[in-house]
């Protein structure tokens, strides 16, 4: 990109490639001026914008499901974000490895021990060398898993062999570069379902509603948010709402999703214990969906937010510095002629595997038990919703949780009762039409100007089933993602049209009567969806012992009934106790308070299009008011 030409000044919104679901704005037709002035002096752009620009496009046409709230400067973000750019930071920088921690006692810098291959010279220290960090979410070895017909897994351990094992990236290149650590993000996700029971029983207290704020602050870190609580673990929706419908902005979690809390646990561990700037730690998420490189690029979730004593002056470093999908992790693969198909189903070696550096969190981060995937009932993407639930559920003995389908299968209503008593309700919006159905009923009813009319009533088009009429917002929480049929479905997994030539590129064949038809349609898509599902709901039935850590989290069918125990502490098999002493834990070592580790803000986007932009002499005539002057 050009060096006059900033990222911030692309703001137009394109629009969309694809079947939109709302009408595409139009623009009225500029006219040319009635007494032009022959002999105005004109700028170079203007002579280049002359003739008519071409339509702007982005090649992601499966990215961002709200179609149409993507800019320029939003394309740009996710073109810089590929398995290229992987491939090329890991041929730029030699890795980081011990003991180039270890100091020598007298300048300060690591141990050079002359080996270029790990990065042990003072130079790399200084600048050149990197610490390079992977994490994997559990949809993207679910449809890993389905491609290749193995395990969850089996399909998270070919991942690690190709990221950091001997036979992957690192056989190649030219520094032989590759990850310390793959983290799975089932970890994190586990802290992030804890602190989202804790946000959403804090937030619907009593004398939390009372609490008023100014409607500029809406989108703040410390602002609690409104009944209902909305899901922020989606960038798609995220995106979407902040362009949209701003009115929503109060509602949203200001919990990070798994994937930004990832990023900065890695970052602001990594670079205290280890004495390196944040910008020496690269760090790639493999993702189900072109989203999530959106999320990694926002100001938010930078150092600026946990980095102690940031300079201004520096630029900030990002949390997650690049996010690859399914179809791109098999690329990069093919990129090094690694087949991603024949590397070893079996966990690394741990007498191979670097300790993370700080024994609680090592603990925490890698468990000897692998983390499994939650039951079908909890959904896809996360199980944020149902995990609440059950917190709500041990906090009221003898409860059960009610669910019922509303007008499709992407919205799914959850009541939790004591008796014929309703304690709580909650629901599940999947896909974008369903959610433009949910802000619609959270907006504000406009206050009639019509002498005598009452205030406060709008009309709402009325429906059959759950989640209808003022219904809305009576739930307390919502889980919204904006994929129809949750995460699993991002448009970065392996499509069905992809199978047989992803396949045929490997030599694998489809076994166990998996065949797939060579003109695929909406059936089979729905088929392969259930096949992708079928494999991330494998992981709640086995798992891999490595050796990995040296603490064991407790299983909740061994310690508990039907995941709960009885004081409420573990909760679907996840001690709420331990997790939040490892959050306290990892805000002690860093110096940083937990609200700015966990959580992150929003705000309002606005678009230019189709309003009357400032000319030349405009903009020049309001500078010159604004310092003073004059013409």
């Amino acid at each position: 990109m050009s060096a006059i030409l900033s990222a911030d000044d692309l703001n137009d919104f394109i629009s969309p490639g694809v079947a939109c679901i709302k009408p595409i704005e139009t623009l009225p037709v500029q006219k040319p001026e009635d007494n032009p002035n022959a002999y105005e002096v004109t700028t170079e752009d203007k002579v280049a914008a002359s003739q008519p620009a071409p339509p702007a496009q982005i090649s992601l046409t499966d990215c961002l499901a709200c179609s149409g709230c993507v800019t320029s400067a939003e394309a740009v973000l996710v073109s810089l974000q590929s398995h290229s750019e992987v491939l090329s930071t890991l041929d730029s920088h030699p890795s980081l490895h011990l003991p180039w921690l270890a100091h020598n006692g007298t300048n300060g810098a690591a141990n050079g021990t002359g080996n270029k291959t790990n990065g042990n010279t003072n130079g790399y220290y200084k600048g050149e060398g990197k610490l390079f960090v992977a994490s994997v979410s559990p949809q993207t070895r679910a449809s890993l898993a389905a491609v290749f017909s193995v395990s969850e897994v089996e399909a998270g351990n070919m991942v690690a062999h190709l990221l950091s094992g001997p036979s992957g990236l690192k056989a190649g290149g030219a520094y032989g570069s590759d990850f310390t650590w793959v983290i799975d993000t089932n970890v994190v996700r586990e802290a992030c379902l804890v602190a989202a029971a804790e946000e959403v029983t804090t937030a619907l207290s009593p004398g939390a509603s009372e609490v008023n704020h100014p409607p500029s602050s809406d989108g703040a870190i410390d602002i609690t948010p409104k009944k209902p609580i909305l899901t922020s673990a989606c960038p798609g929706w995220i995106c979407y709402a902040e362009k949209t419908h701003p009115y929503i902005l109060p509602h949203l979690s200001r919990l990070k999703s798994p994937q930004a809390l990832t990023g900065t646990l890695i970052k602001s561990v990594l670079s205290q214990r280890y004495n390196i700037p944040p910008s020496q730690i690269w760090h790639v998420a493999i993702m189900p969906c072109f989203d999530k490189k959106l999320e990694a690029s926002r100001g938010e979730l930078t150092s600026t937010a946990w980095l102690p004593n940031h300079d201004s002056s520096q630029d900030p470093v990002r949390d997650v510095d690049c996010v690859i999908t399914a179809r791109e992790l098999l690329h990069l693969a093919a990129a090094r002629n690694i087949s991603f198909s024949s590397l070893p189903r079996t966990p690394l070696p741990t007498s191979e595997r670097t300790p993370f550096p700080d024994p609680k969190l090592d603990a925490f981060l890698f468990p000897p038990t692998r983390r499994r995937n939650q039951d079908p009932v909890a959904g896809s993407s996360g199980g944020y919703l149902y995990h609440i639930l059950e917190t709500y559920q041990a906090q009221n003995p003898g409860s059960s949780i009610s669910v019922s389908r509303g007008r499709n299968a992407d919205v799914v209503e959850y009541s939790l009762m004591q008796g014929s008593e309703t304690i709580v309700k909650m629901a599940r919006f999947y896909g974008f039409r369903n959610i433009q159905n949910l802000v619609r009923r959270l907006k504000p009813a406009k206050i009639s100007k019509m002498p005598g009319a009452r205030v406060g009533v709008s009309r709402r088009p009325g429906a059959n089933g759950a989640a209808t009429g003022e219904s809305v917002k009576d739930y307390a929480y919502v889980e919204v993602m904006a994929c129809p049929g949750g995460c699993t479905n991002g448009g970065g997994q392996v499509k069905v049209t992809e199978v047989e030539a992803v396949r045929s590129a490997e030599g694998v064949h489809a076994v166990n009567g998996d065949v797939v038809s060579a003109r695929p349609g909406p059936k089979e898509q729905k088929e392969w969806l259930a096949r992708v599902d079928e494999a991330y709901f494998s992981g709640s039935e086995e798992e891999s012992v490595d050796g990995d850590g040296d603490q064991e989290m407790k299983d909740a069918n061994e310690t508990t009934k039907n995941g709960l125990d009885e004081n409420g502490d573990v909760v679907g098999g996840i001690s709420r106790t331990y997790v939040q002493n490892m959050l306290s834990h990892w805000s002690k070592i860093t110096g940083v308070e937990t609200q700015n580790l966990l959580y992150t803000s929003y705000r309002k986007v606005e678009s230019d299009v189709g309003k009357k932009k400032q000319s030349d002499v405009e903009r020049v005539a309001g500078l010159a008011s604004s310092l003073g002057g004059g013409w």
